[in-house]
């Protein structure tokens, strides 16, 4: 469990505001951070991070406090169990993907973690190279690569797809995936993306103006609606197989619904594909 209670006074486009977030979350879980910019979550992250301290509060593992204003306890980055990869990657230029790698490793003995790490981010082939000759999607996943060399038990992701192409992004939202389910990892995300919070979250917590002001699963967050459209536009974020049909969940306007379809009819749809409905 990871109990987070944090203030912070922050300044944003709507004047002074109090980061005041209080959370606690399960081990395992995937967490999504949504709400609109300025609203605080950069800075929640940073200050779980250890980048940025709050005036007041406490941060705390099972086993261990990361932050407590009180007692004065306020662990450097480094001894934090945190994997960060930021919004624009933060690679370091100069540096090959395996000098990257080889920076954050805690045990600089431990080679063989990062080619562990290369190997299943299938980017072993690439470990040589800089990063300015390979694609924004090699990059992202050289910085989730670099972010679980550190062995994380907490891996923060501030919009890691926002820059990508749609390909790249569904591509590398199943990556984020496994790579969640793979190390047992607890992550939180920011995202704006209806349907990708949706595909990938556990749980949604909303922050606005500084305060969490709504929580709770994909499933109840973004509710069905009724509408009086004669269409609607939306895109795929779950097919379902059950007996001889399936159940497509479509998420338009900040909605999801289902619809049902044969397996003939629904043999060529997939996740991420963008859909017409007639109603």
């Amino acid at each position: 469990m990871f109990s987070i209670e944090v203030k912070k006074k922050l300044h944003s486009s709507q004047g002074s505001m109090l980061l005041d977030v209080t959370l606690q979350i399960e081990r395992g879980k995937f967490i999504s951070l949504y709400g609109k910019s300025g609203a605080g979550k950069t800075t929640l992250l940073k200050i779980l991070a250890g980048l940025v301290q709050p005036e007041a509060g406490l941060i705390s593992t099972s086993d261990q406090i990361w932050f407590n204003k009180e007692k004065n306890i306020d662990l450097v980055p480094q001894k934090r169990k945190i994997g960060f990869v930021f919004q624009d990657y933060a690679l370091f230029p100069n540096m090959t993907i395996q000098e990257n790698l080889e920076f954050v490793l805690p045990n600089k003995k431990n080679k063989k973690r990062i080619t562990e790490i290369l190997d299943i981010m299938e980017l072993t082939e690439l470990s040589s190279r800089y990063p300015s000759i390979i694609s924004g999607g090699q990059q992202q996943r050289v910085g989730l690569a670099r972010a679980l060399v550190r062995e994380p038990e907490l891996l923060l992701l501030d919009e890691p797809f926002s820059s990508l192409d749609h390909e790249t992004r569904l591509r590398l939202q199943d990556e984020i995936v496994r790579i969640h389910k793979h190390f047992g990892l607890t992550t939180i995300m920011i995202s704006h993306d209806h349907t990708e919070i949706i595909k990938l979250s556990d749980l949604i917590v909303e922050l606005d103006f500084g305060k969490i002001i709504r929580q709770g699963k994909p499933s109840d967050f973004f509710n069905s609606t009724q509408t009086n459209k004669d269409s609607l536009t939306g895109e795929i974020v779950e097919i379902l197989p059950t007996g001889n049909r399936y159940v497509i969940k479509i998420i338009s306007e900040n909605n999801t619904m289902n619809t049902t379809l044969t397996n003939q009819l629904a043999s060529g749809l997939r996740v991420g594909d963008k859909v017409s409905l007639l109603v």
